[in-house]
């Protein structure tokens, strides 16, 4: 079977191993962070040196900035704290044993800073964990991801439902049910927060639902599982398919536009879709 990291970066996107997209534990990360990771792991996948033994990487600070139109390296700064500290889980099979374990890690090892953050030619240097580089390794699932689409989207959680998606996009089958504890996981949906029904559709649900719809080349619909109308949702149905037409021009022509306005034009753009 293949190895993601034997995959190129295309017009689709670049190639992101599936435990990396499935990691839980990363609910302290913002969507800028999400975005940068991305940015950063990309880089690492395209120099072709992602499993080599203490390979670093260095790239301009500037190609982080959540936008063109923010100058400044402070809040690229704040996202690669937040990166550095956060500790992910990633399950795997043990490759001599079968075992199913868990790996605690972090994302990366290291982040070496220019000391004048401001200057024009600023650059960050990083490294990979050590116990990452052997998974990413061995890795045969992959979804592919393109940057324009995850820095496109202002919700973290569109940004982990749209690599969920791409991560299944290929498969015969296109619905897939899951319990509501591990989508929050995956979603990345703080342990305690937003518990409630109404607020997990509101602030979780919905805005991921239409940044995803009206931003990417997949459609998506979600059905929340309850044994009745009051009760809690214990499960979701995940359903997906690629799109054609006109719903693809509108996704990509939208991404070109200004962020300005952005959720207004996608809520008059986008059909709402059952929660059930």
């Amino acid at each position: 079977m293949s190895q993601t990291v034997a995959q190129k970066t295309n017009h689709t996107g670049f190639p992101k191993a599936g435990e990396l997209i499935e990691i839980t534990g990363a609910h302290a990360l913002e969507a800028s962070d999400r975005a940068i990771l991305n940015l950063l792991y990309q880089h690492a996948h395209d120099s072709g040196r992602l499993t080599e033994t203490d390979a670093e990487w260095e790239l301009p600070m500037s190609a982080l900035r959540p936008s063109r139109q923010h100058k400044g390296n402070e809040r690229v700064r704040d996202s690669l704290d937040r990166l550095m500290r956060v500790v992910v889980t990633v399950p795997l099979s043990d490759a001599k044993t079968g075992e199913q374990r868990l790996v605690l890690t972090n994302l990366f090892e290291f982040f070496d800073l220019s000391a004048d953050e401001g200057r024009p030619g600023a650059t960050v240097r990083f490294g990979l964990p050590k116990k990452l580089r052997p998974i990413l390794a061995r890795s045969n699932r992959w979804g592919r991801i393109k940057a324009e689409v995850v820095c496109a989207m202002t919700s973290k959680y569109a940004m982990a439902l749209y690599e969920l998606v791409q991560l299944r996009s290929g498969l015969e089958r296109c619905v897939e049910q899951i319990p509501i504890d591990r989508f929050r996981d995956l979603l990345g949906v703080p342990p305690g927060k937003l518990v409630r029904g109404p607020d997990f559709e509101r602030r979780v649900i919905e805005p991921a639902l239409l940044e995803v719809n009206g931003l990417s080349e997949m459609s998506v619909q979600i059905e929340l599982t309850r044994a009745h109308a009051r009760a809690p949702i214990t499960g979701v149905t995940l359903a997906w398919w690629r799109k054609e037409g006109d719903d693809f021009r509108a996704a990509y022509a939208e991404r070109q536009r200004s962020k300005a306005g952005r959720m207004a034009r996608l809520r008059g753009q986008v059909e709402k879709v059952s929660l059930g």
